[in-house]
């Protein structure tokens, strides 16, 4: 069985440190707008190996030989490409390694670091992020009013209309910052909402009403979209 825990991330903006220990068979991660620098001892060095993985449109299935780890720090939707430094839409359903987004050097130094095991992964990268964060722009207001906008289910019009932006200025707004669309973005807060609100025990019926689905037939339809099984069987998932 897998095993995951999160914490808020010390470097605020809403990034969060988790750490998954792999179980039997690959684990499935879903779609939440998010990009991730990523430890893995699963990697091909002898130590483990610098992700990135890029916001999904749907499930992916990570690898990881049972009892193996892996670390994150998560960035909140719109934040992710100040600490990595190139547009979400250039990750988008990807996992490359960070050496080939930061300098080698940076890269190495980091895993050293990392497999010295002095100092906490999930401490090593926040601090890491947190010095790309000081020499970054400042984080565009617009983002949070976009994901905002979204999460109330507020179509594009009326969102580029109360950012004070064209509708396709808005998109390439979004692509840059959060990988897709605003409607994809949408999509997949709202699945995320959603099964927050299942796994309460909510009845599949009020989960769809309380998300912003059309009825639990719009529900179940999106849910097996984006992650590739129903919504029952992902709720038993570890």
């Amino acid at each position: 069985m897998s095993e995951y825990r999160e914490r808020r991330a010390l470097i605020g903006h809403g990034a969060v440190v988790w750490t998954r220990t792999a179980g039997t068979g690959p684990q499935r991660v879903l779609p939440d707008g998010c990009t991730d620098l990523i430890w893995s001892e699963a990697g091909p060095g002898p130590d483990g190996e610098l992700l990135v993985a890029g916001p999904d449109t749907r499930a992916h299935l990570a690898p990881g030989a049972p009892g193996s780890r892996a670390v994150g720090l998560r960035f909140a939707p719109g934040t992710g490409p100040a600490v990595l430094g190139v547009p979400a839409h250039e990750l988008r359903d990807l996992r490359v390694p960070l050496a080939a987004l930061w300098p080698g050097a940076e890269v190495r130094r980091l895993a050293e670091l990392i497999a010295a095991g002095r100092t906490a992964p999930g401490r090593l990268l926040e601090e890491a992020a947190l010095g790309r964060l000081r020499t970054a722009e400042p984080l565009d207001p617009v983002l949070a009013a976009i994901v905002a906008g979204v999460s109330h289910g507020t179509g594009v019009a009326g969102i580029a209309a109360a950012v004070g932006l064209g509708e396709r200025q808005l998109h390439r707004r979004s692509l840059a910052a959060f990988g897709y669309g605003p409607k994809t973005l949408g999509r997949v807060l709202r699945l995320n909402r959603a099964l927050d609100l299942a796994r309460t025990g909510l009845p599949f019926a009020e989960v769809a009403a309380t998300a912003g689905y059309a009825d639990q037939a719009h529900l179940a339809r999106d849910v097996r979209a984006l992650t590739g099984v129903p919504l029952g069987r992902l709720l038993r998932v570890p």
